[in-house]
């Protein structure tokens, strides 16, 4: 099938050859042939829209003249859906000639992609990102957001006005994205989509496609592929869309098939999403910039017609001339402006009807009021003239003017806009192009090298890290040794040493050696993919106070318009009744122009769209000034919820202290000697998780190795090593007891390793020599840790795992900010109360099982108050959920990253300070953007409205008020960037903090 010219058409690829419309470019099925099971090989089944439809005549009416079409086999039209579904001989029948014969009984017709009509296996739902242009203030945003949550098939619906984003979860096969691409535009704005969480689709950049020859040969090839669905090539963008079966082939072996079958005549690459959107902005504001351009172009000559001209006696002359009912510079005036009106501003006029046909209202509703108001009066005066030979003012260049500073200050808002979202730039800009890829044999020899796109790295790949490249994925190293920069994830600027078996991450710079990384994590599991997901999902995401801005946007633009109608009413009237002099009149005017022009100053000078940037642009700025400080912020939400906490609760072990825990002493009571009493310890402990479970095993085995570089706290890979070199007992019916300890059997013999409260739970007697012994202990802030052997109480270990060197000064400063910080732990109460003493926290909590530390956060949610936790591991994670506000520091795991509504990223107490205190400022910021925002309006209407004109002799030209209108909204926005100029608090500076 031949292409053409603007893209091939969408085809299917799955043991059938027939093509779909063209208009089909939905890839989300992945049975796209299943609807044509139970019907003849050239018959089809299309599903229609059909608007007009009123009553059951009408449906009637549509049936009879699709069943009077010579090939149509069945017929069927749905009243209250707006549909008719049709099946029809291909061989007979165009899809184009069902949608006439619709039309020609009189309704409107629209085919749907096939994509929706066809039978689909039932799967989960999909989360889609759609690009939304057009949006200009709050209203808009309702707007968008009610005609998407109110689609079949939609389950939630988020859209962002600073990023002009939407973020729609939907069920694939109720709706499609171009179902929801359609309903976007007919809400009166441009969208597109962007990207979704398909992991069988992949977009792609074709070079080399310069005809419609090239087109079938690309086609061909892809029709060739095994595993192939669908595909869709639109060579005016030169986008590949295609649809395969992962279990059949992988994207790099489509790119290499594609690429190998045109011996190099195509070349390819991944298109990444966040360079697809960044290219939309571009675009829009190219589009902005040359309207505006265009307009002021346009505007300069009616500046000098008004102005210069009639000091330039000739030219002057000339355009007093009269050429038939008119002036010269009537025709001249009336021609640019109409340009101005209704080719530049016929954005205003498109998105202000689809608005109001959707029953909403925003600014283009304002400004289509306004401009039109003074045009057609204008046009009125001159015909008015013209007829009766009395010839009053016209005002095209307050037309004109009105949208020229619309445009401007449209432009100027999407450049500061766009500054808002520098952190999810800069983080895209971390991330490598290009990987290089070792190819070896079965033996493991190297065979080839080769480059490939960063987006094709696969699982298991063997890549290679020259010096001073950026690490392509995250991995494990193979080979070499290197130092590593990691300070865009870590905040640390100090390299850190990488040898054989060290983990690496993606994005980060290789400094010296050469390194060879095996692929563990690619595309969307990457660290850094995470990270931009974070900051990205909070970007979208929506502060409680921003209700306040929906509801004033919603009633602001019909507000505004009836206060302009009184302000109309009043002056004219007044006017007419004498109530001032008639030397207030412009030259040839009368009273009714007089109140026209304050109330078209009234339309214009209102501005939702201060209202609506006020909070979303301030989020954004504060979530990217969070990444680059190495804090990432989930939502405005958790901002809102975060400068108003009361109460920081944090986890010891791991949080407060380094989670370095090591073993100090290690003492026996029975005459068991030390080096068999650590093996049976290690023994026990070497199948537990728990950080003091790897400290006892790196001390035992040290000391039977005698092995430095064991005294750190050890891995999981020593222990699985410890386990296989067979220095340790066998274990078995092992178990660990959360809270207490563990307890397995060696040789048949119980062996109990844990606190006092497991062994008073097996009857164990702890001897008054034994307890002075681990109270000693604990008094100095370490942990006893009792073992028994045969149910004999064999010998105690002491560990202690040492503060973290900020974490006093960060207590001190979080007391000073006026909140209070609590320490819980399942550690025994002597050395809870010992670390905490160390610190100056003067509230200690006792985790007590089975909710443990989220009963001691609900605790202190009971009076209303807002509190955060500070929490590192799994078992923190239902307390982070639980919490009004849940941290997870040191990056944490990926239950406490995904429970958590802050991750800080370093595993550094000072980000918690850092986190109130951006949240605080970032809601200061937000307050005085709305009281900004709210005195604008307040001031600039009644100005407009001509309030103080009579005692002040103050008016505001509909130009003038234009202007500020234009403005206003850059000012919030610009008053939102200055959070970029955030500093995070100092050690030095947090002691100094006081309470406002």
């Amino acid at each position: 099938m031949a292409p053409g010219a603007g893209g091939l058409q969408l085809t299917s690829v799955a043991g059938n050859s027939r093509a779909a419309t063209a208009d089909s470019d939905d890839l989300e099925d992945v049975r796209l042939l299943d609807s044509y099971d139970k019907i003849d090989a050239e018959a089809r089944r299309i599903q229609v829209t059909v608007t007009g439809m009123t009553c059951a005549a009408c449906s009637n009416s549509v049936e009879s003249a699709l069943k009077s079409l010579d090939g149509v086999i069945s017929a069927s039209v749905a009243l209250l859906q707006n549909k008719a579904e049709v099946v029809f001989n291909s061989a007979l029948l165009k899809d184009e000639d069902i949608k006439n014969a619709i039309e020609d009984a009189g309704f409107e017709a629209d085919i749907l992609p096939e994509s929706s009509t066809v039978g689909k296996m039932p799967h989960g739902t999909l989360v889609g990102q759609f690009t939304i242009g057009g949006m200009t203030c709050a209203a808009c945003v309702n707007s968008v957001e009610g005609i998407l949550r109110n689609l079949p098939g939609v389950k939630r619906a988020v859209v962002a006005l600073a990023t002009s984003l939407g973020e729609v979860e939907y069920d694939p096969s109720v709706i499609s994205k171009d179902d929801i691409v359609n309903a976007i535009e007919d809400c009166g704005f441009d969208a597109s989509f962007l990207q979704s969480n398909e992991q069988d689709k992949i977009i792609l950049g074709v070079v080399g496609v310069y005809s419609v020859i090239d087109g079938q040969v690309l086609e061909g090839i892809i029709s060739s592929i095994k595993g192939v669905r669908q595909f869709h090539f639109d060579q005016i963008s030169g986008e590949l869309d295609v649809l395969f079966d992962p279990e059949v082939l992988s994207s790099r072996f489509l790119v290499d098939a594609i690429q190998g079958g045109s011996n190099g005549k195509f070349i390819l690459h991944v298109r990444s999403p966040y360079t697809r959107m960044a290219s939309k902005g571009v675009e829009e504001i190219s589009t902005i910039f040359r309207l505006f351009v265009s307009s002021l172009l346009l505007s300069i000559p009616l500046f000098f017609v008004r102005v210069v001209c009639p000091h330039i006696p000739m030219v002057y002359s000339l355009l007093l001339r009269r050429c038939g009912p008119f002036l010269m510079s009537d025709w001249l005036k009336w021609a640019l402006v109409s340009l101005i009106q209704f080719v530049i501003g016929k954005r205003f006029y498109i998105a202000a009807g689809r608005a109001l046909r959707n029953g909403s209202t925003n600014m283009d509703v304002l400004v289509a009021v306004g401009t039109t108001a003074s045009y057609v009066y204008s046009v009125c005066a001159l015909l008015y003239g013209a007829l009766t030979g009395f010839w009053s003012p016209t005002y095209f260049e307050t037309s004109a003017m009105l949208i020229t500073f619309v445009l401007l200050g449209k432009y100027l808002e999407c450049l500061a806009k766009g500054k808002t979202s520098d952190a999810i730039k800069k983080l895209v800009e971390l991330a490598p192009a290009t990987a290089l890829l070792v190819v070896k044999d079965k033996g493991g020899k190297c065979i080839e090298e080769r480059e490939i796109d960063c987006l094709l790295v696969q699982p298991g790949d063997t890549l290679k890290v020259l010096p001073g490249a950026k690490i392509p994925a995250d991995g494990i190293v193979t080979w070499g040794s290197s130092y590593v920069n990691e300070s865009m994830v870590t905040g640390e600027s100090v390299p850190i040493l990488k040898e054989v078996n060290a983990s690496v991450i993606g994005g980060t710079i290789n400094l010296h050696g050469v390194l060879h990384v095996q692929a563990a994590k690619v595309g969307s599991e990457t660290v850094l993919s995470q990270i931009i997901s974070l900051v990205e999902t909070a970007q979208m995401s929506k502060a409680p106070i921003q209700k306040f801005a929906d509801y004033v946007a919603s009633i602001f633009v019909p507000l505004v318009v009836s206060l302009a109608l009184l302000t109309l009413l009043c002056w004219y009237i007044a006017g007419s009744i004498g109530a001032y002099p008639d030397d207030w009149l412009p030259e040839n005017g009368n009273h009714f122009v007089f109140a026209l022009m304050f109330s078209i100053s009234v339309v214009v000078i209102a501005c939702p769209c201060a209202l609506g940037l006020a909070t979303p642009t301030a989020v954004m700025v504060a979530t990217g000034v969070g990444a680059n400080n190495g804090v990432l912020i989930k939502g405005g939400d958790a901002l809102e919820r975060a400068q108003r906490v009361k109460y920081v609760i944090f986890d010891k072990t791991g949080t407060l202290t380094q989670g370095k825990a090591t073993v100090t002493t290690a003492k026996t009571f029975t005459g068991m000697e030390r080096g068999e009493f650590l093996k049976l310890v290690a023994s026990a402990e070497a199948s537990s998780e728990h950080p003091l479970a790897k400290a006892i095993l790196s001390y035992a085995r040290h000391f039977h190795f005698f092995d430095d570089s064991s005294a750190d706290t050890g891995t999981e890979n020593d222990a699985g090593n410890d386990v296989k070199t067979g220095w340790l007992f066998d274990v078995s019916d092992f178990s660990a007891l959360p809270g207490r300890g563990v307890q397995c059997l060696i040789d048949g013999k119980r062996i109990l390793v844990g606190n006092r409260k497991l062994m008073a739970e097996n009857g164990i007697h702890i001897s008054t020599e034994v307890e002075n012994f681990v109270v000693e202990l604990e008094e100095s802030a370490k942990t006893g840790i009792l073992v028994t052997y045969n149910d004999i109480l064999t010998g105690v270990l002491g560990i202690a795992d040492p503060l973290k060197r900020e974490a006093s000064v960060v207590i001190e400063g979080l007391q000073k900010m006026g909140v209070t910080p609590v320490m819980v732990t399942g550690d025994n109460w002597r050395t809870a109360r010992a670390v905490a003493k160390e610190v100056s926290i003067q509230d200690v909590r006792a985790e007590v099982m089975p909710a443990g530390k989220a009963d001691v956060v609900r605790s202190f949610q009971k009076d209303g108050s807002i509190v955060a936790m500070v929490g590192d591991g799994i078992n923190d994670s239902p307390a982070l959920a639980a919490a009004d506000v849940g941290m997870a520091i040191g990056a944490g795991t990926d239950i406490a990253i995904e429970a958590a509504d802050y991750v800080l990223m370093k595993n550094n107490l000072e980000d918690v300070i850092t986190a109130i205190d951006l949240s605080r400022k970032t809601f200061s910021r937000i307050r005085l953007n709305y009281v900004f925002a709210m005195a604008y309006n307040v001031v600039a209407i009644p100005i407009a409205a001509g309030v103080f004109y009579p005692s002040l002799g103050i008016k505001l030209p509909p130009w003038v008020a234009g202007a500020c209108m234009a403005l206003s909204s850059v000012s919030v926005v610009c008053s939102s960037l200055l959070l970029k100029r955030y500093r995070r608090p100092r050690l030095t500076a947090i002691l100094e903090i006081i309470v406002e």
